[in-house]
């Protein structure tokens, strides 16, 4: 495992990456990434409904251990995610390698085919092959739509930084992470944690409340209005609890770990 200042310089390398990509790249991982998280919910979702109600509320726990999936599946496979993407371009932005317009270009791009691409699954998966619309699944989905939209803006903000916060930690740790089963360790604990307490994900939310909506259980308006406010708080629990204090706490670190390593 690499150490923090190591991970810094990591990140900062993987968000000059995510820059260099041509559009088609950004577009397509951009929509693989809206996909997988939304299979990580869709599969939360009929995992959670199956549990014997005598559980309680061990079953949110059990449907929050199979959620990450969706994570570890863009990071070790491949994908582009708005919420990582807060993270590792801000870091790159922090240490002057990448513009801001770039920057905004990219969450743009990224965020645009995200939506796209969890809506996608939320029609598909979900509405046409019955995944969310029939029975316990139906009635677990709605249950979580109405408990995302009747949260006060307030709540979904926080919440979203909540969620950032650790998915950001996600990502740090598995880019310090050498080995396969490292870097899904590193994402399944603080993923898993998020979404068991409750935390609002941008993205998985592009994915539940559409899903609610093809099921006639929300409305577009629902939609825009958690998306802005979650959205908002993920940017800042991405770039400024993890990308901004990290890079604060180890640039020093950093600096200094490459000053060696030129003089080797």
């Amino acid at each position: 495992m690499m150490n923090p200042a190591e991970i810094l310089s990591a990140t900062i390398h993987h968000g000059q990456e995510k820059i260099k990509r041509p559009f088609l790249e950004k577009a397509v991982l951009g929509f693989i990434g809206g996909a997988m998280i939304s299979f990580g919910y869709l599969l939360y979702i009929r995992v959670v409904a199956s549990v014997a109600e005598e559980l309680g509320s061990l079953a949110s726990l059990i449907g929050a251990s199979v959620f990450p999936i969706g994570l570890i599946v863009i990071l070790l496979g491949g994908g582009e995610l708005i919420t990582s993407n807060m993270t590792a371009v801000s870091t790159s932005l922090f240490a002057k390698k990448v513009s801001l317009s770039d920057l905004l270009k990219n969450w743009l791009i990224i965020t645009l085919f995200n939506v796209i691409g969890a809506i996608f699954v939320a029609f598909v998966f979900g509405h046409l092959v019955g995944s969310t619309g029939t029975g316990d699944y139906k009635t677990e989905l709605l249950r979580l739509a109405q408990a995302k939209i009747n949260a006060s803006w307030s709540q979904e903000f926080l919440s979203g930084i909540g969620c950032n916060w650790f998915v950001g930690l996600a990502m740090w740790m598995c880019y310090g992470a050498k080995d396969a089963a490292g870097k899904i360790l590193a994402v399944w604990f603080p993923v898993m944690a998020f979404v068991a307490i409750g935390f609002q994900h941008s993205i998985a939310n592009a994915f539940v409340i559409p899903a609610a909506i093809f099921e006639n259980g929300a409305s577009w308006l629902d939609f825009a209005h958690n998306f802005l406010f979650v959205y908002l708080g993920n940017l800042l629990g991405g770039s400024i609890f993890v990308a901004g204090f990290y890079s604060l706490g180890y640039r020093r670190q950093a600096r200094e770990q490459e000053e060696l390593k030129n003089q080797e």
